[in-house]
């Protein structure tokens, strides 16, 4: 996930501060997860354990994903599944696909009115 978060900051290059909001694994606790994410703009947000509430946003996201691209089809493949996430997310979801808690707009469409 550190590379994740990396190519993430590197790609969107964000304007303003970000909030990266990881689940509570020992991955993503550990100092080596937080030395990328220690980058200027980037707060790790960790809830507390049994605060379900924390991932609404993630498990959102893993909804859409498994049912608009993951549940429509076999995967022979996890180099396949993993390019079509891939796209998915970069070519659909962050371009494209309108959000409802972005007043309907794509991520895209939102970042570039925020940074006008």
């Amino acid at each position: 996930m550190a590379e994740a978060l990396q190519q993430a900051c590197a790609r969107r290059r964000p304007a303003a501060s970000v909030i990266f909001h990881p689940n509570r694994g020992c991955q993503c606790t550990s100092a080596a997860y937080a030395q990328p994410a220690a980058r200027p703009g980037v707060r790790l947000s960790v809830g507390r354990t049994g605060q379900c509430w924390d991932n609404a946003l993630a498990e959102s996201f893993f909804a859409a994903i498994k049912g608009e691209l993951l549940d429509q089809q076999s995967w022979p493949t996890r180099a396949a599944a993993r390019s079509a996430i891939f796209e998915f997310i970069e070519g659909w979801y962050n371009l494209h696909r309108l959000h409802s808690s972005l007043g309907y707009r794509s991520p895209a469409d939102f970042e570039a009115a925020e940074s006008a």
